[in-house]
């Protein structure tokens, strides 16, 4: 029964400890988004999501409806451009690291406020570095603090809850995994068998991590709503639970590798020679006298 306890807890325990200390880290998130910045479908998703509110804010000062289309290729190519440099790359990273802790504090915090993202620091970095790179009428950007919702107040109550549960989750199920392991080998009366067991376990368990990671990746993009790139959305569902995989291939693989090497050391052990009383070998036993040759 505790054989069956850890191995049941082993998937569960490893999504939530890459729950609480992967996704809840915000140095950690940054450094997994970052490299988001140079996929194709991202920057793609980036240009038409930028180039679209661009457009809108054109609209809401200048009435160039008419000439909508045949602007918005421009708009879209100068974008793609700018997603191509250095100061890009920078305000995704800042931008992500602004969001995740406005999410962060808002899911430790008793605010039920919506949770906004101020877009400024955002903008000061892309001044900063198109300034620094000599780019004509950069001085000029106005930096404004322009409020983003990216939480809905509705939510946060629900969320806050599930976010606790995994904070405490994901330090005690690991915990009792192994300490369940243990306690399942130490009373097992065939250790070696229990061994197999265990080790057998965690390779399934890290087999239907493996599988459950695949399917919740084709319902979160079945769930998307419309206008919604899926490339984009793949790339960063791959991108968030790329530590998660590899947890489950190395569960897989360690577990297949520790219950064969225990199942081979059982037909390879050398035989033992028998001992005797005080741990002296055993004496050889006389060799039986041969017939008795008659006399004559």
């Amino acid at each position: 029964m505790l054989i069956a306890l850890s191995c049941l807890l082993v998937p569960f325990g490893a999504l939530a400890a890459w729950a609480a200390y992967g996704l809840a880290d915000t140095g950690r998130y940054v450094t997994t988004m970052a490299p988001l910045a140079a996929d194709p479908a991202v920057r793609e998703a980036v240009v038409d999501t930028v180039g679209d509110g661009i457009l809108r804010a054109v609209d809401q000062h200048l009435d160039v409806r008419p000439m909508r289309g045949s602007v918005r290729p421009f708009v879209h190519d100068a974008v793609r451009s700018f997603t191509q440099t250095r100061a890009f790359r920078l305000a995704w990273d800042t931008g992500n690291r602004v969001t995740h802790d406005a999410v962060l504090r808002a899911l430790r915090e008793e605010d039920e406020r919506t949770v906004t993202v101020d877009l400024a620091p955002v903008t000061a970095q892309v001044k900063r570095q198109l300034t620094h790179d000599h780019v004509p009428l950069a001085a000029r950007i106005p930096v404004e603090h322009t409020a983003v919702a990216v939480l809905p107040a509705g939510r946060l109550t629900t969320l806050r809850k599930g976010f606790h549960v995994l904070e405490v989750a994901g330090f005690w199920l690991p915990v009792a995994s192994v300490a369940f392991a243990v306690g399942g080998i130490a009373l097992a009366v065939r250790r070696r068998r229990a061994v197999v067991a265990t080790a057998l376990g965690t390779a399934l368990g890290g087999a239907l991590l493996a599988l459950a990671l695949s399917v919740g990746r084709g319902l979160t993009l079945a769930g998307l709503p419309a206008g919604v790139s899926h490339p984009a959305a793949g790339a960063v569902y791959d991108a968030l639970t790329g530590t998660l995989r590899t947890a489950a291939w190395l569960l897989l693989g360690l577990g297949v590798a520790v219950a064969l090497v225990t199942w081979l050391t059982r037909y390879l052990r050398l035989p033992r020679p028998a001992r005797g009383r005080r741990g002296s070998p055993a004496p050889t036993p006389a060799p039986a006298p041969g017939p008795t040759r008659a006399r004559a």
